[in-house]
């Protein structure tokens, strides 16, 4: 019998319908000329993916099941899946993702042609599983290129240019030992990248074998760790490309002069604020305006005011972050029941957008009584526009810290 040519490895965890719909595409899908396991790395669910999995061995798909005794996390679990694989290639494979067959073949094919190359990359398609179409590309490659063993300065200035995220690829599996190792501060994909290179050489393909589905059919709201990633690992992208540059440093590939350290410097900052812009994008998405503005500040500070990201929410910025700010400071204030909102012109539009940015459906808003008398004022925090305005209400007998003008909402957002 024919060595197994390829391992597509699966971690999964309490997903059994996902892996389910991954089994069942590859099922179909998966019509290689060549010798093929599927690996399936469990980390102690407590669902049906057993079953799943021994539902598909029965039908003859050939794969291998390996249930961990405890969830370890999602680094042992993909450990677990490449160092059981049996193949001359590995490709990981999310169990909410779908693989692109033909595309795995070509890059197979291209591995076989260069036997130097111990890791080839592609882009990857965002896929909508609900109106059945790829909806964009994430980097793109203008041609197969390849990178010689140890050429560090010329890959990193092909990742800087192309913004290359070298996330999804295909690994021989005699490196991944020594390839596929712990990192935490320093983003995985290009302290992997750095290790391949250091090995052989590495190949970015211009034909994509992947699809990250945007939006499932098993389930629409599932979370996605790729999402949160853009969201918060921008430094971690930064450590990523800092380890890359010191195994070429250490390797005698990139110089260590003040004029070459501050070049690379310059790059490795502008690859992470184009990331912080990515994720400002994501955090408006999700009505954070809190974070939204940080990132806003370090965004403009680095020098990308230009940037279209920067430019879209520079006007509305401001204000949704000071309403979001007053609607996290009345939650936090326990026992407080009443919002008056005073000298508002549109009271109703006002407290729409508090209760849309977060404030508790507890907290009832109202604009200013004509007789406050009986109003609890150590369970009521007010709003108005003015020092002076602010000072009425506290000889009325409010609690001057729960007394609130505009000026303490915007002094500290800046633009």
């Amino acid at each position: 019998m024919d060595a197994i040519k390829l391992s597509i490895c699966i971690p999964t965890y309490n997903r059994a319908p996902f892996l389910r719909k991954l089994l069942t595409h590859l099922k179909s899908d998966a019509r290689f000329d060549f010798r093929f396991e599927i690996v399936v790395s469990d980390n102690a669910s407590t669902d049906n993916t057993e079953e799943v999995a021994q539902e598909f061995i029965a039908q003859g798909l050939p794969l291998r099941y390996f249930r961990r005794p405890e969830n370890g996390g999602g680094w042992p679990n993909m450990t677990c899946a490449f160092l059981r694989s049996e193949g001359e290639f590995a490709i990981y494979v999310a169990d909410d993702d779908l693989p692109i067959c033909d595309g795995i073949a070509a890059a197979i094919a291209y591995l076989d042609r260069n036997p130097d190359v111990v890791a080839c990359y592609a882009p990857w398609l965002l896929h909508d599983e609900i109106d059945k179409k790829d909806t964009g590309q994430f980097y793109r490659v203008k041609q197969d290129t390849k990178f010689a063993n140890r050429s560090f300065p010329e890959l990193f200035q092909f990742i800087f240019e192309g913004h290359v995220f070298p996330e999804i690829g295909i690994y021989r599996t005699s490196e991944l030992r020594s390839a596929y190792v712990p990192r935490e501060f320093c983003f995985w994909a290009f302290a992997y990248l750095a290790h391949f290179l250091d090995k052989g050489a590495v190949a970015f393909l211009e034909r994509p074998f992947y699809r990250s589905v945007t939006r499932s059919s098993v389930r629409r709201d599932r979370q996605q760790a790729g999402h949160e990633e853009v969201m918060t690992a921008w430094d971690r992208y930064r450590g990523g490309l800092e380890y890359f540059l010191y195994v070429g440093t250490k390797r005698g590939r990139i110089g260590t002069a003040a004029e070459q350290r501050q070049r690379v410097d310059e790059m490795c900052k502008i690859f992470t604020l184009n990331r912080m812009a990515v994720a400002l994008r994501f955090w408006v998405a999700r009505k954070d305006y809190i974070k939204a503005y940080e990132l806003y500040v370090r965004l403009v500070f680095g020098g990308l005011s230009h940037h279209d990201e920067v430019k879209k929410v520079r006007d509305m910025l401001p204000l949704m972050a000071g309403v979001q700010t007053f609607a996290r400071q009345v939650n936090a204030t326990t026992g407080i029941n009443r919002l008056i909102l005073s000298n508002v012109a549109d009271v109703a539009s006002l407290s729409g957008l508090l209760y849309e940015v977060g404030l508790d459906r507890s907290v009832e808003v109202t604009g200013e009584l004509a007789d406050d008398a009986s109003v609890r004022r150590e369970q009521t925090m007010v709003f108005t526009t003015t020092a002076a305005e602010r000072d009425k209400f506290i000889a009325r007998g409010y609690a001057p810290n729960l007394v609130f003008y505009e000026n303490d909402l915007t002094t500290h957002l800046i633009v």
